[in-house]
């Protein structure tokens, strides 16, 4: 079974909704603070941002952008 369509499933059995990123959506490239977007190797666990200053642990900056992004298009959408 469709991961994503189980999980569609799960959401409406609990009256919740689901909001899809784009697979492509740069949320640990870009900067939780100012928005500016870099390129980072895997490897390179830390986001320094050279345009703010922010140093943030990659896993985190990513987790508020996709938080952000999905506040975004609840409020957008209703």
């Amino acid at each position: 079974m469709n991961f994503t369509r189980q999980l569609k499933y799960k959401c409406q059995w609990y009256g919740c909704d689901l909001v899809v990123v784009d697979r492509f959506f740069p949320s640990s490239k870009t900067c939780s603070n100012c928005g500016h977007v870099q390129d980072m190797p895997l490897n390179v666990r830390t986001y320094d941002c050279p345009d703010c200053g922010l140093s943030i642990d990659r896993d985190l900056n990513a987790s508020i952008n996709l938080r952000d992004a999905v506040g975004s298009t609840v409020n957008a959408c209703g």
